[in-house]
């Protein structure tokens, strides 16, 4: 019977030791192909001043955090929910006078007040990148690229990218379908459900060719083309077909235009990643600007829970394990684990190899299998 006591928030949760180790494992295998393409890795504190970490990025939600009062100074902090800014607090004040375009990433957990119904976990492992200092086709390109890059890296085999145009509504709003301000908010609402009847209402009905320009990219960029009749989207729609060619074979490139999940601060582009047997999106990403310099910036999140699913769970530790017996050679242990090998040692007389799940034992200097 579990103790009351023992019971953790709605939520939260523990990783044992094969999940846990699925998640090192394929954290460190991300943060190895950023760095490869030289991403510095950065580490910025768990908690912060909620005034600093809702000051950088347009649509952060202060709500959505965990916030307390800072018995030192007496102001309100909040445990982050979203590293992305922390890395814009960063570019913008410590790495002020870095070179540019600045690259960064970072992975750390993250913690949300309250779930909601798609994503119920308040505790997430984010794992990500940012270029900081432009927001060009060849910036997202090259975010798009490292992202699918990192998540090979990780053991993801099948990717799709789902691109979108968070801005869109507001940029067509302005000559091409003109809409009064008051009425936006309602005309995004009904695209974000793709509900053709509420758009109608909404009086966006100028609006519903969008609905059909979702799907496979090359079908869906050439119905989003027909539709800017006036050439308002003409270098969104090429910047998309570029940042779409240098993605090639590696992944599979859809269209929605008008998706707006997730996309809370971004600006002319976002993208979603998928992969084959995850139930929701691996991370998000697009282009996007800091606060404060109003600097122009890109980059991604990855998160570690839907990336498990895609990697089928986490899989039994098969490595071989050597015990080590009461009284045995350090040294021979110290050399055994140089090249490779994964050592138990006893503490007690009563120590069973086999049930510690040792393959083998030390018998004098040498391996022997049980």
């Amino acid at each position: 019977m579990t103790n009351q006591d023992d019971l953790l928030p709605i939520g939260l949760e523990d990783a044992l030791p094969a999940r846990a180790r699925a998640i090192t494992t394929a954290k460190r295998a991300m943060l190895d192909a950023m760095d490869s393409h030289g991403y510095d890795r950065v580490r910025p504190p768990l908690v912060e001043f909620e005034h600093s970490l809702a000051g950088r990025m347009d649509g952060v939600a202060t709500r959505r955090m965990v916030r307390f009062t800072d018995p030192e100074s007496l102001r309100t902090l909040a445990l982050r929910s979203d590293m992305t800014v922390q890395v814009g607090r960063i570019a913008a004040t410590g790495m002020a006078a870095a070179p540019r375009p600045l690259r960064l990433c970072y992975a750390g957990d993250i913690a949300l007040l309250s779930a909601d119904q798609l994503d119920p976990a308040r505790q997430r492992l984010q794992v990500g990148a940012e270029l900081i200092g432009t927001d060009s086709v060849a910036a997202a390109s090259e975010m798009v690229s490292v992202a699918i890059a990192a998540l090979k890296a990780a053991g993801v085999a099948s990717i799709s990218v789902d691109f979108t145009l968070p801005d869109l509504v507001d940029t067509l709003a302005e000559d091409t379908l003109p809409l009064d301000p008051e009425r936006r908010a309602a005309v995004r609402r009904e695209l974000d459900t793709k509900d053709a009847g509420g758009l109608r209402d909404a009086g966006g009905e100028a609006y519903l060719p969008l609905l059909y320009a979702t799907g496979p990219f090359d079908q869906a960029i050439d119905t989003l083309a027909k539709i800017d009749v006036d050439g308002a989207l003409g270098s969104r729609i090429t910047g998309l077909r570029e940042i779409a060619a240098t993605i090639g074979d590696r992944a599979r490139v859809t269209l929605d235009p008008t998706e707006r999940h997730g996309f809370e601060y971004q600006s002319w582009f976002g993208f979603t990643l998928y992969g084959e047997g995850a139930r929701g999106a691996l991370g998000r990403g697009g282009t996007y600007t800091i606060k404060g310099s109003d600097e122009p910036a890109t980059g991604f999140s990855l998160y570690m829970d839907p990336l498990l699913d895609a990697l089928g769970g986490p899989e039994a530790d098969e490595r071989e394990i050597l015990f080590l017996p009461l009284g045995h050679d350090r040294d021979v242990g110290a050399r055994l684990r140089a090249i490779g090998w994964r050592t138990v040692a006893a503490v007690s007389d009563s120590d069973d190899a086999r049930a510690l799940g040792c393959s083998h034992v030390l018998d004098g200097t040498e391996p022997k299998p049980l």
